[in-house]
């Protein structure tokens, strides 16, 4: 099933040299989210590509036909069409986007770097595991919407209404994978971690210091939530995340 992108959620994608950056947008979100971290990256010379994952940007009845093994490969595809033009190649990642970042490179050990902003990258507990799969087994198929967890006043993400229940439970599927493979990442990261966070607990970015091979760069943000890449710390995940990937690709 594929239905009309909504308004502002279509992919960006701009070829500037030689070195490249895969930006990943988060789980019932779209390139929005994450289409200013991704000019920023293009306005300093990189050559950029920001997909619109399968399902996402459409619609929820569009995203319920797909699932972890869809959007993995579509984050794959996207990083191997962008490898093929560029010397280095560096992933970025947002929430389920940084789940994704984790695993493009368990898959492809000649990532250059990466940044993950509140990733995901293993399952919740087995009391939410269980929950979920009761709510399935009572025929419910979608949630209240987990978007939009902001604290910048005024600001909205461009997130789905609601949280299809079969998709989540893909997308822990998938992590839990993610989460077994962490120490195989050898690349450098950064990784940026809100203070308080409605969606993903912070435990996941220990998870990333923890078993990562690569030397991992923690930097807390203090105002903002979950989608810091359009939050109070707008700039200091921008300038940031600018700062490493000069350190790293052009060294």
């Amino acid at each position: 099933m594929t239905t009309a992108i909504m308004p502002g959620c279509e992919p960006y994608s701009v070829n500037n040299g030689p070195f490249g950056v895969l930006v990943l947008h988060g789980f019932t979100g779209n390139p929005t989210s994450m289409r200013p971290i991704a000019e920023r990256l293009a306005d300093a010379g990189y050559s950029v590509s920001l997909p619109r994952l399968p399902g996402h940007g459409t619609s929820v009845e569009d995203m319920m036909t797909t699932s972890w093994a869809d959007w993995s490969r579509a984050a794959l595809d996207a990083y191997d069409e962008l490898a093929r033009s560029s010397k280095r190649v560096a992933v970025v990642g947002l929430s389920m986007g940084g789940g994704l970042t984790a695993f493009v490179a368990e898959q492809r050990h000649d990532v250059a770097a990466c940044v993950f902003i509140n990733p995901l990258v293993k399952p919740p507990s087995s009391d939410v595991l269980e929950g979920l799969q009761a709510l399935l087994d009572s025929g419910m198929e979608t949630f209240e919407s987990i978007g939009s967890d902001i604290k910048k006043e005024g600001t909205v993400e461009a997130s789905y209404s609601a949280t299809p229940l079969r998709c989540a439970a893909s997308l822990f599927e998938g992590v839990a994978g993610v989460e077994r493979d962490l120490g195989t990442i050898s690349a450098p990261s950064l990784l940026l971690s809100s203070r308080e966070d409605h969606v993903v607990t912070s435990d996941n970015g220990d998870a990333i210091v923890e078993k990562s091979s690569g030397a991992v760069e923690r930097i807390w943000l203090e105002n903002s939530y979950h989608v810091a890449t359009i939050d109070n710390d707008q700039e200091l995940v921008e300038s940031s995340t600018l700062r490493f990937l000069d350190a790293i690709l052009h060294s």
